[in-house]
């Protein structure tokens, strides 16, 4: 595949992008995750508002990953950065952001139309699941269910949970975004899985 930059001009917004492979061609084609790169607002956490700046960003942090990650790594984090919070725009806000109307199940059910790696799916659906455990603790004060949730989501990721780390470093290491919940969560991964954190 040639990953020379591509230019869309679309009714909600231009953007530019290289593909790596036919597959990341393929979905930014699609004009439904087209149509979400240019949802909301700057906010505490996405100073850049937008979606597209967050995903470079993210993009890049990936990227930085080539010399220690494995090419297949690499290739699914990019995949996931690509359309984990594309979706955003799809949520109904007058109902409760939870099971299909949150984005992340929303990513999910996009990604499969395209996409049957478990572990890409499992991490779209999953990707802000890590920060919603430390929330429990960090905003609530309830270490027990933090953990508990954690717990629940460490034996779904199982298998591939240095891929979920990976990801969810990368998405947290960007805009202004409190890195707190990035340190406890690779504090309680080293020591339940013995996960050697790069």
């Amino acid at each position: 595949m040639n990953d020379s930059l591509q230019h869309f001009n679309t009714p909600w917004g231009n953007f530019s992008f290289a593909p790596q492979n036919d597959l990341e061609a393929t979905i930014i084609q699609d004009t439904t995750w087209q149509q979400g790169l240019f949802f909301g607002k700057p906010r505490r956490g996405h100073p850049e508002g937008q979606i597209w700046p967050h995903i470079l960003e993210v993009m890049q942090n990936v990227e930085a990953l080539r010399d220690s990650q494995s090419e297949e790594v690499v290739t699914k984090l990019r995949l996931i950065t690509l359309i984990h919070d594309s979706f955003k725009y799809q949520v109904n806000p007058r109902k409760p952001n939870i099971g299909s109307n949150h984005h992340a199940w929303i990513a999910r059910s996009f990604a499969e139309r395209y996409i049957q790696d478990k572990a890409i799916l499992e991490i779209l659906e999953l990707h802000d699941e890590a920060y919603y455990a430390w929330r429990l603790g960090g905003w609530h004060q309830d270490w027990l269910s933090a953990r508990y949730r954690l717990d629940q989501l460490l034996r779904r990721v199982d298998k591939f949970a240095l891929l979920y780390y990976l990801f969810f470093k990368c998405d947290t290491q960007t805009g202004d975004k409190d890195q707190t919940p990035l340190i406890w969560f690779e504090e309680e991964v080293q020591q339940h899985l013995q996960l050697v954190i790069p």
